[in-house]
């Protein structure tokens, strides 16, 4: 290996990862529901995003739809 490298000839080239880098978004979430995913994380090793992430695309590959029941108007 070499001792020093001369970084001024280095070619730079597209990141082959760019298409499945992940969006970052801002998202407002009730304290129990970061705190059920966090200790969900903690048993699995995993970081509590990632968890969420893998939760979200679960919903995703299996279609599930969110039942919301309002209560009436008054």
């Amino acid at each position: 290996m070499k001792a020093e490298y001369d970084l001024a000839t280095l070619k730079s080239r597209k990141n082959p990862y760019a298409s499945k880098l992940k969006k970052p978004v801002t998202m407002r979430l009730s304290e129990d529901v970061v705190a059920y995913f966090k200790g969900m994380a903690d048993e699995a090793g995993v970081p509590y995003q990632s968890l969420i992430n893998l939760y979200l695309r679960d919903c995703l590959a299996n279609n599930r739809k969110v039942q919301i029941n309002w209560p009436p108007a008054v």
